[in-house]
């Protein structure tokens, strides 16, 4: 077997350049739906129950 190279990242100068995806317009639409959704409902059945549990006997 052959010894592997130890050389730096910056004298090698391949294979590290890293780049981003952007998300597009719709998924981030689509992530706002859902955030507001998981709003609404912990609001209108969440709260109501556990004040129903906590509060009456």
């Amino acid at each position: 077997m052959s010894e592997p190279e130890t050389t730096s990242a910056e004298v090698e100068n391949q294979y590290h350049h890293y780049t981003g995806n952007r998300i597009p317009w719709y998924v981030r639409l689509m992530w706002l739906f859902f955030w507001i959704f998981a709003i609404a409902y912990t609001i209108r059945f969440l709260f109501p129950a556990v004040r129903v549990e906590l509060f009456e006997p």
